[in-house]
């Protein structure tokens, strides 16, 4: 895979830069920000590593001068999972390893950032959630807004709820930003005529039947924790229940996608029948039954 940069490495230089100056956008930046680390690994997958840092140094000069060089540290936070991404890829790895490898390193980046401003700039991201919710909730009290049952009790309370919800929307935005890169980045280099393994289609996605034990155990568990403790066993229950929860609608989806290629319906059937799956978690239980049972074996011979 890889090469000698040429007018391609060019474009996708400035593609990075542009994808980095954007962050000065207000509101455009929350859209490209979800797209910094296509032209990483696009570079890092076609060119050497050298000649991928003499392509990435020129850039990130430019942009340190332009916005100042604390728009380095975001370039930093992607690029290493960009890296990895890429490395993948030149190593000709499946589809779901780069997906499980690149998301777990996203998630190592967030918690390490997490620590660097808690532990050197002294900035607490949970103290400043406390702080956000309570300036709001004043500021909506004073406005009449909130109903007048509305006390401090109630505060804390989504505050709690909040803090104890990290872990999950950490993880979720994890795998939200591995799978956007890995689809646009495997795009690029695919139509670039490189061998990149594909993704199993949706009709194929099975997650191992041991998951419904698991998750049977959890919910269990879940079921004797108090919503108000704040320990490290109920807060790890309280964020394992709905991300297996969202595996579970996953495979539902699977689901209804193998049926629909067994039957030969519409492309689109089994797109519109994804959004009630995944606005009502209790859906979910489709992908419990599939995974335990094999259902899919009866849609098959019928078809």
């Amino acid at each position: 895979m890889k090469g000698k940069p040429g007018m391609k490495a060019v474009l996708w230089s400035g593609a990075s830069l542009l994808l980095i100056l954007s962050l000065a956008v207000p509101g455009f930046n929350i859209l490209t920000m979800m797209l910094l680390m296509v032209p990483y690994v696009v570079l890092y997958t076609t060119l050497s590593t050298r000649s991928f840092l003499l392509h990435l140094v020129p850039v990130w000069i430019i942009a340190a001068v332009i916005l100042g060089p604390s728009v380095l540290i975001i370039a930093l936070f992607f690029l290493i999972p960009a890296m990895m991404m890429g490395q993948m890829y030149r190593k000709r790895a499946s589809a779901p390893r780069i997906l499980r490898r690149t998301t777990l390193t996203i998630l190592f980046c967030l918690l390490a950032e997490l620590l660097i401003f808690e532990g050197v700039l002294n900035q607490s991201f949970i103290d400043q959630i406390g702080e956000f919710v309570r300036t709001l909730v004043n500021d909506l009290s004073s406005e009449g807004v909130l109903p007048k049952e509305w006390d401090s009790d109630y505060t804390e309370s989504l505050i709690r709820m909040m803090i104890h919800s990290i872990p999950q929307a950490i993880i979720l935005i994890s795998f939200v930003y591995a799978v956007i890169s890995q689809y646009f980045a495997r795009k690029v280099l695919a139509a670039s005529n490189e061998d990149i393994p594909k993704m199993p289609q949706a009709k194929d996605w099975m997650l191992p039947r041991i998951m419904v034990f698991y998750y049977l155990i959890v919910y269990i568990l879940n079921m004797f924790v108090s919503s108000d403790s704040s320990s490290f066993y109920s807060v790890a229950l309280m964020n394992l229940v709905p991300l297996m929860r969202y595996a579970f609608t996953i495979q539902a989806i699977g689901f209804f996608f193998y049926i629909a290629h067994q039957r030969k319906w519409n492309k689109a059937v089994p797109v519109i029948i994804a959004i009630p799956l995944l606005l009502f978690p209790p859906l979910s239980l489709i992908g419990v039954l599939d995974a335990a049972f094999p259902i899919r074996k009866s849609f098959s011979k019928s078809s």
